[in-house]
């Protein structure tokens, strides 16, 4: 591992890339256990400031998916599950992608969302404190999580559970506090073997860095979107860019909320919400709520619904597909998939 240290952490204008080959080396230290716990740091920290590149995190990828539990599910079935990836930091906004995601499984989409306990740089709220707060049972096995997904059409990993080298790097990535390599790779590992997957970046100079490294993943269809706080969700207050990628021809778009009547200014964007708070938020959407101090959440819900089915197909324009995620709010269609999500994963930790 030293050879690799010394590369990397010869400060900002000294430091050397290391190559795929290198990179993935490194990683295997880490991930078989034969590297300290100071020298992973020291690695961490020589690439946070060195910056990674494509191939470094190429690299740590293939290492680390080597040692996940992967769910398995049809092949018909997997080619149509989206891989949510959202920050593993977590967030201190309102996660729209939780009511999103249901509103997917009522229409038969099989989403898939995954992060860990939170992590630094950012200490948030994560997707597992919310649906803890929302009585969502968190499966610890993939069996579960695979008969979940194909009954409710939406499952949840905690990454821990399915990979022991995330586990076990997570006390140094707290001591250090700070972003490191792994805030992406952890991110892309695909613990559902999906062929679609959905990610966010904070800016463009982000989205265009992370874009080369999925011609060497197993992803037929990426998107990415100039999310809130690095996430899959795009604001209502902004415009953001999107990026889709389907075999191998990329292009590139600015979504506007002004055009479909969804812009709030961002003086009702709140900034920090509490875990109950948060569970609040999505239990009276569902439930077809749309009051006033709702609106910057529905309406970003219904964007990022309407968004998300263009993009993967189920509705010729945004517009249309917003119309339509709007009517499966009202009708409470997503209250009834939650509903259907909640009992089958009591029913399989009933089972254990």
């Amino acid at each position: 591992m030293q050879q690799f240290i010394k590369e990397v952490a010869r400060g900002k204008r000294g430091s050397i890339d290391l190559s795929y080959e290198q990179a993935k080396e490194a990683a295997t230290l880490i991930t078989s256990g034969q590297a300290s716990d100071v020298q992973i740091a020291a690695l961490f920290i020589g690439e946070r400031i060195k910056t990674e590149t494509a191939d470094e995190l190429l690299g740590f990828i293939h290492a680390f998916r080597e040692q996940i539990e992967t769910i398995s599910v049809s092949n018909e079935f997997q080619d149509r599950v989206i891989d949510f990836a959202s920050p593993y930091a977590g967030r201190n906004s309102f996660f729209a992608t939780i009511p999103v995601s249901l509103l997917l499984a009522e229409r038969g989409i099989p989403a898939f969302l995954h992060c860990s306990d939170t992590l630094p740089p950012k200490f948030g709220t994560t997707i597992a404190d919310v649906l803890n707060e929302l009585s969502i049972p968190i499966a610890n096995q993939s069996k579960e999580l695979a008969n979940t997904l194909e009954h409710a059409h939406i499952a949840f990993a905690k990454a821990e559970y399915f990979s022991k080298p995330l586990a076990n790097i997570k006390q140094i990535r707290h001591d250090i506090g700070v972003r490191t390599i792994m805030n992406t790779v952890e991110k892309l590992l695909n613990f559902s073997n999906a062929s679609s997957i959905m990610m966010g970046a904070f800016h463009r100079t982000a989205i265009n860095k992370i874009v080369p490294i999925f011609k060497d993943l197993p992803f037929k269809n990426v998107y990415v979107v100039q999310g809130i706080e690095g996430s899959e969700d795009v604001p209502v207050h902004r415009n953001s860019f999107v990026y889709r990628i389907e075999q191998g021809e990329m292009e590139s778009f600015i979504v506007n909320p002004k055009e479909y009547g969804l812009y709030v200014e961002e003086k009702w964007f709140e900034k920090k919400i509490s875990i109950a708070q948060q569970a609040e938020y999505i239990e009276r959407l569902l439930n077809g709520e749309h009051g006033e101090d709702l609106t910057y959440v529905y309406n970003q819900v219904v964007f990022n619904a309407g968004l998300r089915y263009y993009l993967f197909g189920y509705e010729p324009t945004i517009e249309e597909a917003i119309t339509y995620a709007k009517n499966q709010l009202s009708n409470q269609r997503g209250k009834n998939q939650f509903e259907k999500w909640k009992q089958a994963s009591q029913m399989y930790v009933q089972q254990k």
